[in-house]
């Protein structure tokens, strides 16, 4: 059975070498998609797969459909800056 693994990426030094492990971890089984958001794609399909996933930081990988725990983030929020001290004298 064919595993659908897309790498969501902004093709920097952070992002390069987790692309290269994915690649050298995959198995014949293993279909895998790289989406370099500096490039965009031609038809626009990483942009709504961001949506979709709820992908808030690069890199990120989603498996079959469902972004790995390990890339889950809520992204940066104005009251999580508040709650750090920012914007407070």
């Amino acid at each position: 059975m064919k595993r659908s693994v897309e790498v969501f990426t902004a093709g920097c030094p952070v992002c390069d070498p987790v692309v290269k492990m994915v690649k050298d971890l995959a198995c014949e089984q293993c279909e895998i998609t790289v989406y370099d958001l500096i490039k965009l794609c031609d038809d626009k399909v990483c942009l709504s797969k961001l949506e979709e996933y709820g992908i808030k930081k690069v890199p990120a990988i989603a498996v079959n459909g469902s972004l790995l725990s390990c890339c889950e983030n809520h992204g940066i929020s104005k009251e999580e800056l508040i709650k750090a001290g920012i914007g407070q004298g």
